[in-house]
């Protein structure tokens, strides 16, 4: 399994991506605490966005643990280990050096009188790179667990979870653990901070990340994920109905019977819900739409990396000027789309691509 290439996962990993992409569009304008506020906000958007948020990542992390898989397949622990390191943490701190002080001197550009001051001040942060953090050391993390399902102790482990989902509802049903993650873990880091040491976010992203190595490790899982993706988009449409219905229901009618902790973790459950059965259901179905041999995923995939790190310093920069111009806002989001996207790609085409430096320093592998 693990020697195969999964060209559906090399979609979904393009398509998880570009909706992080989109998702930074849209949040100049949704009244969330972004680092480039437009002075009016839409409610709306901020009520899809709130939708939306809660399988983007998922998917994004449960991708990066089946690739992880597949980097770990012809190389020993510590061969894995090193390409962790010259992927990932190489690109992370040129991203804090290079990357990423355009977004904290446009977001306090009056605080600033030349742009060098970030470096004078050591004003570095990482911002959307947390990503790129938080999944070496979670792949560090899970190590050993992929040396034991590598191994012939796993046997009886895999085929457990193979015959789990097997049954009918047995995929569904890991949302279960999930919940208990989440809940468990909110009592003590209530923050929503994507901070490595906020194990709350940190557990709830590993469980996807752990999942997917799991996908990866027991083949006739996948089948299962195809065989019962019509049930499972039956659930994340009851996931969605339920979802919505406790976001907008007035806080009267539930507060005189739950406490406050009673309240925040059924909405931990509702996002959990709708997490699990997003992501469950696309697996299922990409193996149908997606999982074919395709020159355009390959280039796709090579240039995701290098978009993801460009974009939203791209982002940032061109709304402090969009947001001043006297539009609507789909309009401002509409101009914000169509100007970041090209020059995100002209970056990567011709900065990015050609050169080895380059390359190594977002992530990419050796020109073949």
């Amino acid at each position: 399994m693990a020697t195969l290439r999964r060209y559906d996962l090399d979609w979904l990993r393009v398509i998880a991506i570009l909706a992080v992409y989109l998702h930074h569009v849209g949040m100049p304008f949704n009244g969330d605490d972004f680092h480039i506020m437009n002075t009016d906000s839409s409610k709306l958007l901020d009520d899809m966005m709130v939708f939306f948020e809660q399988f983007r990542l998922p998917l994004l992390f449960l991708i990066s643990g089946t690739g992880t898989i597949f980097a770990f397949s012809k190389r020993t622990w510590i061969q894995f280990t090193k390409e962790r390191a010259v992927r990932l943490l190489v690109p992370l701190f040129f991203g804090v050096l290079i990357i990423v002080p355009p977004q904290t001197y446009f977001e306090h550009i009056n605080e600033y009188a030349s742009y060098f001051e970030v470096y004078k001040n050591a004003d570095f942060g990482i911002n959307h790179l947390w990503f790129i953090e938080n999944l070496f050391w979670i792949s560090l993390a899970v190590i050993p667990l992929i040396l034991f399902l590598k191994s012939s102790k796993s046997n009886r482990l895999l085929c457990f979870f193979e015959q789990i989902t097997a049954k009918k509802f047995g995929v569904f049903f890991g949302v279960l653990p999930l919940i208990l993650i989440l809940i468990s873990s909110k009592k003590y880091f209530p923050s929503d901070s994507k901070d490595i040491l906020n194990l709350s976010s940190t557990f709830y992203y590993g469980f996807f990340f752990v999942m997917g190595i799991l996908f990866a490790s027991a083949e006739g899982t996948w089948i299962h994920l195809k065989q019962f993706r019509k049930l499972n988009a039956v659930l994340f449409i009851i996931s969605t109905i339920v979802f919505y219905a406790y976001y907008f229901m007035p806080s009267e009618w539930i507060s005189p019977y739950l406490t406050i902790n009673q309240r925040w973790n059924l909405w931990y459950i509702v996002c959990c819900l709708v997490g699990w059965t997003f992501v469950t259901t696309l697996l299922g179905y990409a193996q149908i739409w997606f999982n074919k041999k395709s020159v355009l995923v390959q280039k796709l995939n090579e240039a995701i990396y290098p978009f993801y790190i460009l974009h939203q310093t791209v982002l940032i920069v061109l709304a402090y000027y969009i947001i001043q111009f006297e539009l609507n806002i789909p309009l401002k989001m509409l101009l914000l789309l169509v100007t970041s996207f090209p020059i995100i790609i002209l970056i990567y085409r011709f900065l990015v691509y050609p050169f080895k430096i380059t390359r190594v320093l977002f992530g990419m592998k050796k020109r073949v």
